[in-house]
């Protein structure tokens, strides 16, 4: 009986002392990896943001409305410009396929669905031309297609990337 005096105390202290440091380790842990959180964010948004500016830039660099400026000579052919044009886009894409990791997965579908369709526009005005015509009837033909109405998965990638973007910030 003397010896449980002795024992149930003890046994009390070492409970509430355990749970005390429990509690204290456990709260520890989590503000080290709040704090981990946070300077990882500091590191990755502005990365993030950089891969943002520059899908923003890829998208409007192979838009046909700026590209095809940049790129017609009057002393080329349709057949050489629709290679030049195809061979710019796949390049562009390309140099910025990395910036995949820092976006959602569907917003890289977007951007991919949006080359592929570039591409067939392309393509597809290329067959309504000869090859030995001047490469600015190739190029009227793109641009008299891509401006149309509707909404072209261009224009929906670029859409989407704006709203993924925009969401960082709420």
């Amino acid at each position: 009986m003397e010896l449980l005096k002795y024992i149930v105390p003890a046994l009390i202290v070492l409970l509430v002392t355990y749970l005390i440091l429990f509690r204290f380790f456990r709260n520890e842990a989590e503000r080290r990896s709040l704090e981990l959180r946070k300077m990882n964010l500091q590191i990755v948004t502005p990365t993030r943001l950089r891969a943002y500016e520059r899908l923003t830039l890829l998208l409007e660099r192979v838009n046909p409305n700026n590209m095809l400026v940049r790129k017609i000579e009057s002393s080329t052919n349709c057949i050489e410009f629709q290679s030049t044009i195809l061979n710019d886009i796949r390049k562009e894409f390309e140099h910025n396929a990395a910036q995949q990791i820092y976006v959602s997965e569907s917003l890289w579908e977007d951007i991919e669905e949006a080359r592929e369709n570039l591409i067939q526009l392309i393509n597809s005005a290329a067959t309504q031309c000869a090859p030995e015509d001047p490469a600015t009837r190739l190029a009227s033909i793109i641009i008299e297609v891509f401006n149309t109405p509707e909404e072209t998965a261009l224009s929906a990638a670029l859409r989407n990337l704006k709203a993924e973007v925009s969401q960082i910030f709420q």
